[in-house]
């Protein structure tokens, strides 16, 4: 457990008045992302078979909550750690077209986690996903679609201050692009957590770029799973988020695989076995549209724009207590 008490914390709104202001600020976001890019809302499963392969693996190690049904003898049941491939195979089946989408909120356990200020085993977040065209893979289309959510992200500043001009938290006014290889030549001598805290203090706000494959060194900067993103055509939205003097992390996005990357992620992860789920048949047989898509992290974002200390203070979950007793005496209110 790893926990940042800011000194002299004030969380500037009472617990009852911070729910308004969670969902004040998830309607609206909603509303407006959906909007701007051209998604339609959609239900999503919180759970899926383990045999279709639909889960997120995440970095190849962590397990996901199971079950078994009785109606559905001998099939593993897996809580999601996110929907990244299942957008995918839903903007087929519910048949949309190019340069619309879908998004849906998404809730899942990630009972592996390591528990601090922003980490909790409860996830929610807005998931998205977009149809484009093979021609549209390109980093001009990820970079586009980056700058549209900041903008989204950036009016929701605004919106917050009008009602909660008391508690908003102020964001840079523009988004810079960083590549993990940028990011290791210019601290080389760094960890990657530092690496990502020493650049956004530097530059505010950066959407850092082409995570998942090795750099120069051999190392990774960060794992990521190798069936959906394409590793050269990713990136986190990082704010430099001055109450815990860290960097934040609201979105995980990027241009997700075509077959040819698929296949060559897979082989360097060790995971061709994979190519046995129906999802990833499809995805080489090109039957799935190709796409770009990616997670808003709903408390999160209610986080940074309410300034708060505590992810906690923003979601309900399962916190040891210990963390809990801590924040109570340093005025950080757990929900």
């Amino acid at each position: 457990m790893q926990l940042i008490i800011p000194t002299d914390y004030d969380p500037k709104l009472s617990v009852k008045t911070t729910q308004e202001a969670i969902r004040y600020i998830r309607e609206t976001f909603q509303d407006e992302f959906g909007q701007q890019m051209n998604l339609s809302r959609v239900s999503a499963p919180m759970a899926v078979k383990k045999s279709s392969g639909l889960n997120d693996n995440l970095n190849g190690v962590e397990t996901p909550v199971s079950f078994t049904m009785k109606e559905i003898p001998g099939e593993t049941i897996e809580i999601v750690h996110s929907l990244a491939k299942w957008k995918r195979w839903a903007l087929k089946r519910f048949n949309f077209e190019v340069h619309t989408g879908l998004y849906t909120n998404m809730n899942a356990i990630r009972k592996d986690e390591d528990l601090d200020n922003i980490h909790s085993i409860y996830v929610d977040q807005w998931d998205w996903e977009k149809v484009i065209t093979k021609e549209e893979r390109t980093e001009e289309t990820l970079k586009s679609t980056v700058r549209q959510i900041f903008k989204v992200i950036k009016h929701m500043e605004h919106e917050v201050w009008y009602k909660y001009p008391e508690a908003v938290y102020h964001l840079p006014d523009e988004i810079h692009f960083v590549t993990t290889q940028e990011l290791e030549d210019r601290y080389p001598d760094l960890d990657r957590q530092s690496r990502e805290d020493a650049i956004c203090k530097e530059l505010g706000c950066v959407f850092l770029m082409k995570i998942g494959g090795p750099m120069k060194s051999g190392k990774k900067h960060d794992g990521r799973a190798p069936d959906y993103d394409d590793w050269e055509l990713n990136g986190d939205i990082l704010f430099w988020y001055e109450p815990l003097q860290r960097s934040l992390e609201v979105s995980s996005m990027g241009i997700r695989v075509s077959p040819e990357s698929m296949a060559k992620q897979l082989k360097m992860a060790d995971a061709e076995d994979r190519l046995e789920y129906p999802y990833h048949k499809a995805l080489m047989n090109e039957e799935l549209p190709y796409t770009i898509g990616g997670g808003i992290g709903q408390s999160r974002l209610c986080m940074l724009l309410l300034g708060k200390a505590h992810v906690g203070e923003v979601q309900a979950s399962v916190w040891p207590d210990e963390m809990i007793e801590k924040c109570a005496a340093a005025g950080i209110q757990i929900l």
